[in-house]
């Protein structure tokens, strides 16, 4: 008898939709939601390199190459959250790009965020280049740390492990394809010989126009 009661009491929660028995699953933080993974951890599909130059994949993670080269996603967005997890090694100086567009050459569309913490180029990690200058590292060579850049509208947000950074608005009036909001590509850069920095967990969150 009781046995049946308790089995009569589980039908009609469950009927009602009562959260003490909804699954596991629903327990997922917002984050796990909604994220698309820009590389799959095993080899570059959805990605083409410029300048003829060989990109790798080692141990789940995307390696630069010792030759100037970018990386372009295939897929292109508008307004999004980006993140990636990124590890220098000493003298590397690296970016990523975004709202960028497929050339042969250093890309001459989109913004980039630094990736250098200890190369001679004062300008360093956290960085929107050539208009939010970090001249002093919020992190170190040899450890990985996670960029999360934002775009909505006209505003740039970028953080460095949950660390706001600053707030960027485009001002009225920008011209050209440099540092001009839009839609494109994401890329990886590769700046020199001496550089070497790898990527992993890179992955976007398509957010409404």
């Amino acid at each position: 008898m009781l046995k049946s009661r308790l089995a009569a009491t589980l039908a009609a929660l469950l009927l009602f939709g009562y959260g003490a028995f909804v699954p596991a699953a629903d327990e997922k933080k917002p984050e796990d939601d909604c994220w698309l993974a820009l590389f799959n951890g095993t080899d570059l599909t959805g990605w083409k390199a410029s300048e003829g130059v060989e990109w790798k994949v080692e141990n789940g993670e995307i390696v630069t190459p010792p030759k100037r080269s970018h990386l372009f996603t295939d897929l292109e967005f508008k307004n999004f959250e980006f993140k990636a997890d990124c590890m220098t090694t000493p003298g590397s100086n690296s970016g990523l790009y975004f709202h960028t567009k497929y050339e042969d050459t250093f890309p001459n569309t989109g913004f980039e965020v630094q990736v250098n913490q200890t190369q001679g180029d004062p300008v360093k990690s956290g960085s929107l280049y050539n208009l939010v200058k970090v001249f002093s590292s919020p992190v170190k060579d040899n450890e990985w740390y996670t960029y999360h850049i934002s775009v909505k509208g006209q505003q740039v947000t970028v953080r460095i492990n949950d660390q706001k950074l600053f707030e960027y608005v485009e001002p009225p009036g920008v011209t050209g394809t440099r540092n001009k909001l839009g839609k494109g590509s994401f890329a990886i850069q590769a700046h020199d010989p001496k550089s070497v920095a790898r990527y992993k967990n890179i992955r976007v969150k398509p957010l409404p126009d």
